[in-house]
């Protein structure tokens, strides 16, 4: 058993019932939207975001004095798991993948026209939704992070092949991109569970710290992992131009490495030459370093909660995440 899965069995039945509402809550009237959520929810997701909030929300509401989750709890997670699944939709235009953990993408399904519209229909669903909730406080928190997601994907794609893009400008960028959901998530249902503020902030912090550590693994993995285990080939981001920690750190190091960055991959084989620069410049262990000090940061931030199963829980959930690129 992987410490994640019994985190995940500690709110199995919470995510059972999200799965059964995700359905309705996507709108069983249109058919393409029915199967794009389909492909997405079905598509063996880890569900990580929702589980998240679920942990959160039992384990903040060991410090109120709930005795269960209340049905804010339950529909914010539903809500995070649309905003998570637009986003991909979105992303996956963006990038012109075909497939996404191994079955084809909305785009390829119906088309670019259709994708971005169904995209486009689940962030205003579940901003519909956040609205109902009535809480001022989680729907200005929630609707940062549909602005973030722009915000990060328009940086992003003004920075390409950026030789000069620092590590804060990464770590803003991760934020923005990964990091603003899972920090909200926490945040929001800490609120639910009625929490003091100072807690509510320290769950903010922890999903942060947990959303950036995410990131940074997610990079390294783009280095170390091999075709197969990644369903695309090592480097694929470097290729595109999008810089990440393990290229930033390594162009410290390396001027060779800027200048093949900077013709943009134009002679053969240059794209595998920056990749073993990368390897052998220690800029994989410096990104690890870097996911450490943030994984380390966000276990920090849990010691305001009583020690319970779904403390621990949230513990591994960084752990597991490290693991990745031991």
């Amino acid at each position: 058993f992987s410490p994640l899965s019994d985190a995940f069995e500690l709110v199995a039945e919470d995510l059972q019932t999200l799965n059964k509402n995700l359905q309705s809550i996507v709108g069983a009237e249109n058919p393409v939207l029915m199967s794009a959520a389909e492909q997405i929810f079905g598509a063996g997701g880890k569900r990580m975001r929702p589980a998240l909030v679920f942990l959160v929300s039992r384990a903040t509401a060991q410090v109120s004095g709930l005795k269960d989750l209340t049905k804010e709890h339950r529909r914010l997670a539903e809500i995070i798991e649309m905003i998570h699944t637009a986003s991909l939709i979105h992303d996956d235009v963006l990038d012109e993948s075909d497939l996404r953990r191994g079955k084809k993408t909305v785009h390829q399904l119906y088309g670019t026209r259709v994708a971005v519209l169904a995209g486009d229909f689940m962030f205003a669903q579940s901003s519909w939704y956040l609205a109902n909730l009535e809480n001022l406080q989680v729907i200005k928190l929630i609707s940062q992070v549909i602005r973030d997601f722009a915000s990060g994907e328009i940086k992003q794609a003004s920075g390409l092949f950026d030789c000069d893009a620092d590590l804060d400008e990464y770590l803003i960028k991760s934020y923005y991109k990964t990091a603003s959901l899972i920090a909200a998530s926490a945040m929001g249902a800490a609120i639910f569970s009625g929490v003091g503020g100072d807690v509510c902030e320290q769950m903010y912090q922890y999903g942060k710290n947990l959303g950036l550590c995410f990131q940074v693994v997610d990079d390294i993995l783009d280095f170390t992992q091999s075709a197969e285990q990644l369903g695309k080939p090592a480097g694929s981001d470097l290729a595109k131009g999008i810089l990440t920690a393990p290229v930033i750190f390594s162009l410290e190091k390396d001027l060779k490495l800027r200048e093949i960055i900077e013709s943009e991959f134009c002679e053969a084989g240059s794209l595998e030459q920056a990749v073993d620069i990368v390897k052998s410049s220690g800029g994989i262990e410096r990104a690890r370093a870097l996911a450490r000090e943030k994984a380390d940061q966000a276990v920090e931030s849990l010691g305001c909660l009583p020690q319970s199963s779904f403390r621990l829980a949230l513990e591994q959930m960084v752990e597991y995440n490290l693991e990745r690129v031991r």
